[in-house]
């Protein structure tokens, strides 16, 4: 057997082996010796450990992976792989025992284990399936039902529509396909780029993985073998962004103690037992927790419990004098917070909460709406409303996702990705796919193109798409999935930006068709296209939903002289948010000013207080993030519950011209970049903010780059209006696969391929990622370099996993 690793000019790893066994325990050793910190943080989120090292502020997100049974339903889902696919199964394990076999040296190149006491640990084979399902848990958006349950209740039934984030709330993931009728060489292009949390190290991993069966290269996930959303084979190429469909419930559970343990009330009328047990969750600097982990016949119970919502309290104690610190929970694709919690969340792509840095001192200090035809009739009620404590009765909410009932992540797609030939076999490969449910686009050599959904979405009830269900009402049962969505290019191009279109049957909310639209107008603008046109639409600025705001300051009378200045400069702006534009600026100025004179009418102040669900959940119940993304549909409304909405414009509009002039766009626009351990606190102020036209180099320390963009532009790098100008999410990638000649693709990630602060390709491609350029993918083995890597270590063999108790796909039948 053997394995050669080399680098090119951008660090990038390019992996050589004898088979695909053998390449996969390459892939683990790589990644463990680059990667080992992000390794070891991801681990121990998905086991939900990672307080342990990393104190108090991650310590809801411990307890929600533990209630949630991330590790657990790793373990069966890798125990049902063993059973249906013994050859991916052991590719895995190959995968994980290089991860052990290079830790120990990785470990050695990062700084963070020895500022946190952390040793390196022992991954299990099930390792990878926990750190995919535990990156991805929140990209269906589950806790946005706990907010329309809230606004419906507080404001009523309009109030889903009004405030639903086909507003400019979400952001995603965009990806076009241009196929070969429209391109310089007859082949197809496919570009785009994912918008998640921006994280240090970054999301996405690029990498080469090479053996007699297969040559890819592609954008692999650390922690994870192969290469899952954004590969290219050389023949065939995929990429996919988040479908946005809804596949996981709430139930509100009626839960009561007995002698024997703990019951739930069933849609029968009868008690059930759920099962349970105690956890004790270790926190760095603090006493341990012991935390009850209780599952019902629907599924592990989130929040609540036997002793009812109440019995969070004392944990929310222990985080409430947290240190504050930026929280993840990629998809991205939902609401920044006030209230964000103060544990790492992440869930990216897609519909998870964007992050809401706190307010730098130069950003404004800060204290929808598609109408309801775009949602289903049927929410004009929600059942099951919260129980309090009755005759020893509590409340609780359980949540119902596919892998926990299916005992599949769709792990057997991994390898037949890497084996396609054409799109056939990406199709095919694609329907093994379980979550996140994704739209994906896929060209080949001969001509062939792909546009469909992959993954399970089961078909339930109208209402367990919306809000949370009663769970001792019937109907509210799971009857299979649906059925996958395909559709044809339109004219040579395929586009996917997160909005209605492809899977709207799978959904409720959706992004915008602000980028959409826009990337299918840029691209029609031209008839032939060649992958040096690409990065021009990766980088567009064009902000789409600024009309609304600019309507009502169109509509103005009777302002001050200054005020009169600004509006007629704000009208006369190209609409562009662009780096250097104070014109971009000024504008955010006064979209963040309204938007908090609309959030703090007395209408909404119930939806100002957080209800008694974990921190974690809290970022999708934050009220201004809600308006600042509802915003343009809030404007656009008849009515909104009687608010007079010019004179909060007005107000707005005058208390931005009364303040300082504003600043370029990119001043205030700053880039914020999750850490699972912020840096040590720097004793040198910050330095003039990084923008294109600066020096090539990025050196640790300096301040955030400044950036152009914003949530509503395909440079989508979303702000939170209201909060602050701050953009935690991003283009986590940028990347174009050309299928004339995979020499001439290209790709780029934030910050670099080396996850070592300091190392010579930590930040090597933050200036490429800032001017939108992208870096050459180079597969000519003769221009790379050889890296002799060796292993820290011999791998502990990966023990045998545990047969578990089998149940039918997509039924009602418990895993207990």
């Amino acid at each position: 057997m053997t394995t050669e690793i080399f680098r090119d000019a951008w660090g990038i790893p390019h992996l050589r082996a004898s088979d695909a066994r053998e390449l996969a325990r390459a892939q683990g050793r790589v990644t463990a010796h680059d990667r080992a910190w992000q390794l070891e943080v991801e681990r121990h989120r998905a086991q939900g450990t990672s307080a342990s090292f990393l104190g108090a502020e991650a310590l809801s997100w411990d307890v929600f992976a533990r209630r949630a049974r991330i590790e657990d339903t790793a373990r069966r889902c890798f125990a049902a792989l063993e059973r249906r696919d013994p050859e991916t199964a052991d590719w895995v394990r190959a995968y994980v025992d290089g991860v052990n076999e290079g830790l120990a040296g990785g470990a050695r190149r990062a700084t963070e284990f020895a500022r946190t006491g952390l040793a390196p640990g022992h991954w299990e084979p099930w390792s990878p399936l926990g750190v995919w399902l535990g990156t991805h848990i929140l990209f269906a958006g589950f806790p946005a039902k706990l907010w329309r349950e809230q606004a419906i209740r507080h404001l009523g039934p309009d109030a889903v529509g009004l405030f639903a984030t086909d507003g400019p709330g979400t952001a995603g993931s965009n990806g076009w396909l241009v196929t070969g009728e429209r391109t310089a060489t007859g082949h197809a292009l496919i570009a785009g780029d994912p918008h998640r949390f921006i994280e240090d190290p970054g999301v996405y991993q690029q990498i080469r993985l090479s053996c007699p069966e297969f040559d890819v290269v592609g954008l692999a996930v650390p922690g994870v073998p192969g290469i899952a959303h954004f590969g290219h084979t050389g023949t065939a190429a995929w990429a996919i962004t988040n479908a946005m469909a809804d596949y996981q419930d709430l139930f509100r559970e009626r839960l009561r103690r007995t002698g024997a343990g703990i019951e739930a009330l069933g849609p029968d009328g009868a008690w059930h037992r759920a099962t349970r047990h105690t956890e004790t969750v270790r926190i760095a600097g603090e006493p341990p927790v012991e935390i009850e982990i209780v599952e019902t016949p629907r599924g592990p119970v989130i929040a609540g419990g036997p002793d009812g919502l109440d019995g969070l309290d004392g944990l929310d104690a222990l985080t409430a004098h947290a240190p504050q610190s930026p929280t993840r929970a990629h998809a991205p694709q939902s609401p920044t917070t006030a209230h964000a919690p103060q544990s790492p969340t992440r869930a990216c792509d897609p519909q998870s909460p964007t992050t809401a840095p706190a307010p730098a001192p130069e950003d404004l200090p800060g204290t929808a709406a598609r109408g309801p035809e775009g949602l289903p009739a049927t929410v004009a009620q929600v059942p099951g409303a919260p129980v309090a404590h009755t005759a020893g009765v509590a409340e609780a909410l359980a949540l119902r996702y596919p892998p926990r009932v299916t005992e599949d992540l769709g792990f057997s797609t991994l390898l037949p990705l890497l084996r396609a030939r054409d799109v056939r076999d990406i199709d095919r490969a694609l329907d093994s796919w379980t979550e996140p449910v994704n739209v994906v686009q896929a060209a080949d050599t001969t001509g062939g193109t792909l546009h469909r959904v992959a993954g399970k979405v089961p078909v339930r009830a109208e209402a367990n798409r919306l809000h949370p269900v009663p769970a001792w009402e019937p109907g509210h049962d799971w009857h299979g999935t649906h059925e996958t969505p395909y559709v044809e290019p339109a004219d040579g191009i395929a586009v996917m930006a997160n909005a209605r279109g492809l899977a709207t049957p799978l959904g409720v909310e959706f992004a915008p068709s602000h980028r959409a639209d826009r990337i299918r107008e840029l691209l029609d603008a031209r008839r032939t296209w060649t992958a040096d046109g690409m990065p021009a639409i990766h980088t567009d600025t064009h902000l789409g939903s600024a009309g609304p705001l600019l309507d009502h300051l169109a509509a103005l009378t009777g302002l001050t002289p200054a005020a009169a200045d600004l509006r007629d400069r704000l009208l006369a702006w190209d609409r562009r948010m662009d780096a250097d534009s104070t014109e971009a600026a000024a504008y955010a100025a006064v979209r963040g000013a309204v938007v908090r004179h609309l959030a703090a009418h007395p209408v909404f102040a119930p939806l100002t207080e957080p209800p008694a669900y974990p921190d974690v959940l809290l970022p999708w119940l934050a009220l201004v993030p809600r308006v600042g993304y509802a915003l343009e549909h809030l404007l656009r409304a008849d009515d909104v519950y009687g608010i007079d909405r010019p004179a909060a414009v007005r107000r707005a509009l005058e208390e931005v011209a009364a303040g300082p002039s504003a600043r370029p766009w990119a001043d205030t626009h700053r880039l914020s970049a999750w850490k699972a351990l912020p840096d040590e606190p720097r004793t040198v102020p910050d330095e003039p903010r990084t923008v294109p036209d600066e020096p090539r180099t990025v050196p640790e320390g300096t301040a955030a780059p400044g950036l152009a963009g914003d949530h509503d532009c395909v440079l989508c790098t979303s702000a939170v209006p209201g909060l602050t100008d701050r953009a935690a999410r991003g283009p986590a990638a940028r990347y174009v696969w050309d299928l004339a000649d995979r020499d001439n693709s290209r790709w780029v990630v934030p910050f670099g391929a080396d996850g070592v602060r300091g190392a010579a390709h930590h930040r090597d491609q933050l200036p490429l990622w800032l001017s939108g350029e992208l870096a050459p993918v180079t597969t000519d083995w003769a221009l790379l370099t050889p890296d002799p890597i060796e292993p820290s270590g011999p791998a502990e063999p990966s023990r045998p996993v545990g047969p578990t108790e089998p149940t039918d796909p997509m039924t009602e039948e418990p895993h207990v």
